[in-house]
């Protein structure tokens, strides 16, 4: 018998592919491939080589080095204030939005009256695309016919909330904030409801109390969210684009890496080689933070 079933198991070889097997395969993998290479990787690494050449999209391409990267570092007054602003945003976005909609979501989850309620309205603006906050930012914060002038009633000296270089970064990231607290919100929520409530029950008998079981025991199962809305906010600060472009194309006061390349990649001076000189730049940081996550990452695989 034992005989028989090696003699089976033996004939049972690796699985040939058909030749229409094949053809799937290559379908299923290869056009996802072809495409991150033509749609990501492709007009990458095109940036990178242009970023070291002038060209206007039209005339010969010429060859500068780096000259493009020093003029923007040293000759090129909008650059640094536009770095600045990136980072407000990353500190904006992940010290006061990211802990707010935590908090959101622990409230939510300990069961208040109406959560569902609030659920759902903190969520909604989740579904808008931050063009569309820009907008709304502008109906709140207009000066002349806004709502938050109307509702202040300061009808001799209204204040410029947009206009105000000093005020409308404050303005634009409130209205950012107000769309990523509730994305926050829902993956905490998420992951609360995901906690083993034998933990919560383990630490109250150990005499925690509520605060202490939170950041000793729930927090730290977190992780993984953790991980994910930190990404999520890295992502969102860097790519801001949409909200200051429709609000004022992203000048007097709003200036970010991105607008300053499309500014100089599609607007009226085309310089395509120094275009592609900032969003190089902008590679390069994002780069920065995906390293260091993933170096995270694989040291806690060790670890664990």
């Amino acid at each position: 018998m034992s005989f028989i079933s090696g003699r089976r198991t033996g004939r049972r070889g690796p699985r040939r592919y058909t030749r229409r097997d094949l053809v799937v395969l290559g379908a299923l993998l290869g056009l996802p491939v072809l495409l991150d290479l033509a749609i990501v990787w492709g007009p990458t690494l095109a940036s990178v080589v242009l970023s070291f050449t002038s060209w206007d999209g039209i005339g010969d391409i010429e060859w500068v080095g780096t000259r493009n990267y020093v003029n923007l570092f040293t000759n090129y007054p909008q650059f640094w204030p536009a770095a600045r602003h990136n980072l407000l945003w990353l500190a904006f976005l992940g010290l006061v939005a990211t802990p707010f909609g935590l908090l959101l979501a622990v409230l939510i989850d300990r069961g208040v009256r109406f959560s569902r309620f609030y659920q759902s309205t903190l969520y909604m603006p989740v579904v808008l695309s931050l063009a569309v906050v820009g907008f709304i930012a502008q109906l709140v914060f207009s000066r002349d016919q806004g709502a938050l002038n109307a509702v202040l009633g300061d009808t001799d000296s209204r204040t410029d909330w947009l206009g105000d270089p000093d005020l409308n970064i404050w303005m634009i990231l409130l209205a950012a904030a107000w769309r990523h607290t509730g994305y926050v919100m829902i993956l905490y929520l998420a992951g609360l409801k995901a906690v083993d409530p034998s933990l919560k029950e383990a630490a109250a008998i150990d005499g925690a109390s509520e605060a202490q079981t939170f950041f000793r025991v729930v927090f730290p199962t977190l992780r993984p969210v953790n991980v994910i809305v930190g990404v999520i906010t890295v992502i969102e600060s860097l790519r801001a684009f949409d909200i200051v472009y429709a609000v004022n194309h992203g000048r007097n006061g709003l200036e970010l890496l991105s607008v300053l390349v499309t500014d100089n990649i599609i607007g009226e001076a085309s310089r395509i080689g120094f275009g592609s000189a900032i969003a190089v730049v902008l590679l390069a940081v994002s780069l920065g933070f995906v390293v260091t996550y993933l170096v995270q990452e694989l040291r806690g695989e060790k670890d664990r």
